[in-house]
């Protein structure tokens, strides 16, 4: 039930006379306050995510790239794609097996 008459605007002349807001405005500034620290944690948390889908990404980009270099290096390393990188050099492989050197000097 809403009160109407003289009762129902005295009380809200009450409540917003100049010394009762005066009285209200640290309240007031920590409502504003704390409106900032909610905006600000907002962005921050948009900026954090972002850069947690950045890092994400970088990190997918270089799985890839590792995969590929260590797929490369064990196919360059394989015997047969040894001799064919080092043959333009005059390199050849080996058919007898090596020597072993003693020295003499070392023996006395």
């Amino acid at each position: 039930m809403q009160r109407t008459g003289p009762r129902a605007g005295f009380r809200l002349r009450r409540v917003l006379n100049y010394s009762s807001v005066v009285r209200q405005m640290p309240f007031f500034l920590f409502l504003a306050l704390l409106a900032v620290v909610y905006i600000y944690n907002g962005h921050a948390a948009d900026r954090l995510n972002r850069d947690i889908a950045r890092t994400s990404r970088e990190l997918k980009e270089l799985e890839y790239e590792y995969k590929t270099v260590k797929g490369e290096v064990l196919f360059r390393s394989k015997q047969s794609e040894l001799v064919k990188a080092v043959e333009p050099l005059g390199l050849k492989e080996m058919s007898a097996a090596p020597m072993v050197i003693i020295d003499s000097s070392q023996n006395q």
